[in-house]
């Protein structure tokens, strides 16, 4: 059996934002990944304050106010938190 391996490019996150719904992260190279909300329980719960305080970090995003950290990987291969 043969793994096919595809290049995913830049997967930095550069922006983050919240619809009703779902999460959104754009990426550094322009791609756009949303998420539903209802998969990240703690994001869904928390304020608006709480959401806005987040970390960029290499390869996924950080909530303190949470302790809630995301992978972009993770967000791609359609993981739940």
């Amino acid at each position: 059996m043969t793994t096919l391996e595809i290049d995913v490019g830049d997967l930095h996150a550069r922006a983050v934002e919240f619809t009703a719904t779902e999460l959104v992260v754009t990426l550094a190279d322009g791609r756009k990944i949303a998420t539903p909300l209802d998969w990240y329980p703690r994001l869904q719960r928390a304020s608006v304050k709480e959401r806005a305080n987040f970390e960029i970090v290499p390869m996924g995003i950080h909530w303190p106010d949470l302790d809630e950290d995301l992978g972009i990987a993770g967000m791609l291969r359609g993981r739940r938190a």
